[in-house]
Order: structure tokens, then C-alpha cells, then sequence
């Protein structure tokens, strides 16, 4: 049985990925910040259904964390075969002229370099230049690396944007050491990340800008990121699927 370590596995995307990867067989490390029920209630579906689960409490932006983390799923799940680096904050909707560095260094710490230390966490542990197995590394972004959030979050936007070139750069680092380096860009996903932001009917206002028509889903985004991490997508790397119907 393989392992994946899924960052942010609480809730939204990351808790839908939780619960399709173990469907397919994987052993799933949740990581959390700070909703503990949440996250062992994820565990319990799982193990109902058969499968093996571990729900550990980190932040990803401190790196002692970062590593007590990786350090509890391999040893708790046995071993570890990829990471989805999910974990993702915002704040309330601002313009640039409004935002203060404490806002600043909390998105970053977080989408930044939370998500720079889990991938150095995980090529530690699965490059074959370091004696691991190889693997998969799945960056979540968002579409707004693209269209920017004007007037909304072009802070949560930019760090995005950041996450897109990591996954550019890792990948190219590590090819030849067995890894894989992905990304998704979701939508207009319906997740409570909106109430963070102040407008939890945010995807109901914009789903008119959707060619398709609507909002999506966590578990579609979750099925583009399980296809990522499996043998299908063996000559995928260094690129970033949009998970966005058309916008």
C-alpha cells in the first residue's frame, strides 16, 4: 500500500482528495492546523471503509512542524510515495493600497513557504539521491495565479502565482532522481475558503463568467490531482492542469 501525505486535509479539496485516494488504495497522512474534529472525522470515514488513515496537526509554515509531520506519516503509515501540497489560506477581500505586512506574512507563510518546506520535506524523502522509492508531488494553485483577483486577494493571488513557479523549478530539479512535480489550478470551487474571505456566495456570483456555467466541485478537482499522482501520468511533470470549466 502506498502512502500520501495531503496537506490541508481538513476540509474542501483537501479532505475530497483524502477520501478518493484511499477509495484507490492509498494510505492517507492528513495534515491539519487547526480543526481536529474535522480532520479525525475524515480519518473515521476512512477507516469505516476499510482503509488506513492519520490525522496530524501542523503548521506548515514553521518548519519544526513540517518535518514532525512527515516524520509521524511515514513512521505511523509506513513509508511515503507522494505529497499533495495543499494546505492554502486567505483573508477578507482588499485592495493592494489596504494590505499590511501582518497580512502579508500570514498568506505567505502559509501558501509560500508552507509549501516550499513540505516539498523539501518530500524530495528529502523520496528523491533516489537521498536512498528513497521516487514519487509524486502535487502542487494545489488556483486559477487566480492567472487572473490575478483584482480587488479581492491579489496577495492570495500572488502567492499562487509563486506555487505555479515552484512546481515549474522542482520539477526540472528532480526528474532524475524518481519524483514527479505537478500542479492543479482550481476555480471556482464551492469550498468554505470563500467565507475566509468574506463572501461565502462568491462562487454563485461568479459562476456566470464560467463557460461551463457553474462552480465545481472538490472532488473534481481531487480526481484531476488522483490522476496526477498515478501510473497514467507517469510522463507528466512540470506542468499544472487548470480544474476551471473554461474560465
Amino acid at each position: 500500500m502506498k502512502t500520501v501525505l495531503i496537506t490541508g486535509g481538513s476540509r474542501g479539496i483537501g479532505a475530497a482528495t483524502a477520501r478518493l485516494a484511499a477509495q484507490a488504495g492509498y494510505a492517507v497522512g492528513l495534515g491539519y492546523r487547526q480543526d481536529a474534529a474535522a480532520a479525525a472525522g475524515i480519518v473515521r470515514e476512512i477507516e469505516a471503509a476499510g482503509g488506513r488513515a492519520l490525522a496530524v496537526q501542523a503548521d506548515v509554515g514553521h518548519p519544526d512542524d513540517v518535518e514532525r509531520l512527515f516524520d509521524t506519516v511515514q513512521t505511523g503509515l509506513g513509508g511515503l510515495h507522494a505529497l499533495v501540497n495543499n494546505a492554502g489560506t486567505l483573508e477578507r477581500q482588499a485592495r493592494v493600497d489596504e494590505l499590511d505586512a501582518a497580512r502579508l506574512q500570514r498568506v505567505l507563510s502559509t501558501n509560500v513557504i508552507g509549501a516550499f518546506l513540505c516539498a523539501g520535506a518530500a524530495v528529502r524523502r523520496l528523491s533516489t539521491r537521498h536512498g528513497g522509492p521516487g514519487g509524486v508531488i502535487v502542487n494545489v494553485s488556483s486559477r487566480a495565479a492567472v487572473l490575478g483577483s483584482g480587488g479581492e486577494y491579489v496577495d492570495y493571488a500572488a502567492s499562487k502565482g509563486a506555487v505555479d513557479t515552484l512546481t515549474v523549478g522542482l520539477a526540472r530539479e528532480v526528474a532524475a532522481e524518481g519524483i514527479r512535480v505537478c500542479g492543479v489550478r482550481p476555480g471556482l470551487i464551492e469550498t468554505d475558503i470563500h467565507a475566509l474571505g468574506g463572501e461565502p456566495g462568491r462562487v454563485a456570483r461568479l459562476a456566470g463568467s464560467v463557460p461551463l456555467g457553474r462552480g465545481g466541485t472538490p472532488d473534481e478537482v481531487a480526481q484531476a490531482i488522483l490522476w496526477l499522482l498515478s501510473p497514467q501520468a507517469a510522463y507528466v511533470t512540470g506542468t499544472t492542469l487548470d480544474v476551471s470549466g473554461g474560465r
